[in-house]
């Protein structure tokens, strides 16, 4: 770190410039300077999925402030962004680049839900030149230091952008060993890098690909198809991503083995549990009969506009204290009924009675 970059970060010189900070005063003479805060500017912009009546996916590649301590494969962002002067609105993106270093670029691949205003805008709105806010990079869906010799990627959809992140990190360091790379799309038209993986399934160097399209005729996952294609895969380490239907099928086939590890899009639906009682939130006064769903979805049916971010139990951004009740994780099935708890309402649901200070 420079003496310059040393000052900026002071605590003194933070306190000098409070209560606005010493990072607002930058931003004003140039949007790439900062202490502390990261932010970054789009540099490039490339349509990777355009097909009519669809969302289109889109690849941005941002250039971070020297703030930026770099990311691993795998890992995601919270990336901010003001649209149209309003407060700016955050939402978590994986990154799909190689790893990178402090303050290098990287890119991120998006599709633009057309329910999200943030993804919608940054698919199809969003210009070079733009400047966006970020978090450092987060996540243990990571590979690790040593990889093992024969590895997995089974990804479904937009799921594909952390896995791919990994597989370009393993080219980048001429990984020596096997990869068999799994990864269902709706059709070929909606396949995402299809070009790239194209070329890597024709370059071989040790990478299996199957691009799979089941509308097509390709087969479903499914433990003897598995087996039939990589025989022993229960014990092969994998990295899987991609909606809650792919993923629940790849748990139920991969069972009690250790060797997986899995990242949900969207928390999977709630089937179990006592879905009787109310739900109170009690800074509001709103109250509503249990439905079952997360807090977050009773909330927002109750008229209440929480905060939030990623709506997986990502960002941490929904947290509120759990008064009274009890709670279930809906993406590992922990229940918890201590009072006055922190909890993640996106991915909390209420067992019987519960009150959330909201």
């Amino acid at each position: 770190m420079s003496i310059v970059q040393t000052l900026l970060g002071s605590r003194a010189l933070e306190a000098l410039t409070s209560p606005h900070g010493v990072d607002r005063y930058l931003e004003l003479v140039n949007p790439m300077w900062a202490a502390r805060e990261v932010r970054a500017r789009i540099i490039e912009i490339d349509r990777e999925v355009d097909v009519p009546g669809h969302p289109p996916v889109t690849t941005l590649t941002l250039q971070p402030t020297s703030t930026w301590a770099g990311h691993r494969a795998g890992q995601h962002v919270q990336l901010g962004v003001e649209i149209n002067g309003a407060r700016r609105t955050t939402r978590v993106f994986s990154v799909s680049s190689h790893e990178a270093g402090p303050g290098e670029p990287f890119t991120i691949t998006l599709r633009a839900n057309p329910d999200g205003v943030v993804s919608r805008f940054l698919a199809t709105e969003a210009t070079r030149g733009q400047m966006v806010h970020l978090s450092q990079a987060e996540g243990d869906f990571v590979l690790p230091e040593h990889v093992p010799e024969h590895i997995i990627f089974i990804s479904g959809g937009s799921g594909i952008t952390p896995v791919m992140s990994m597989l370009r990190t393993l080219q980048r360091r001429t990984h020596r060993g096997r990869i068999t790379f799994l990864h269902y799309a709706q059709s070929p038209e909606h396949q995402i890098f299809a070009d790239e993986l194209a070329e890597v399934a024709r370059s071989g160097y040790g990478v299996d690909v199957h691009l799979l399209h089941p509308e097509l005729g390709d087969p479903a996952l499914s433990p003897a198809w598995l087996e039939r294609l990589v025989p022993g895969y229960r014990d092969i380490p994998t990295w899987a991503c991609g909606p809650a239907g792919l993923i629940n099928a790849v748990k139920g086939a991969y069972g009690d083995s250790e060797a997986l590890q899995v990242e949900f899009f969207q928390p999977p639906a709630r089937s179990t549990g006592d879905a009787e009682g109310e739900i109170s939130f009690s800074r509001s006064g709103a109250v509503g009969e249990n439905t079952g769903a997360t807090l977050l979805e009773q909330a927002e049916a109750l008229g209440l506009k929480p905060e939030f971010g990623c709506r997986m139990g990502i960002c941490f951004s929904c947290t509120a204290t759990k008064k009274e009740g009890t709670v279930t994780n809906v993406l590992t099935g922990e229940t918890s009924s201590l009072p006055d708890e922190d909890i993640r309402i996106c991915v909390s649901a209420a067992e019987g009675d519960c009150t959330i200070d909201l």
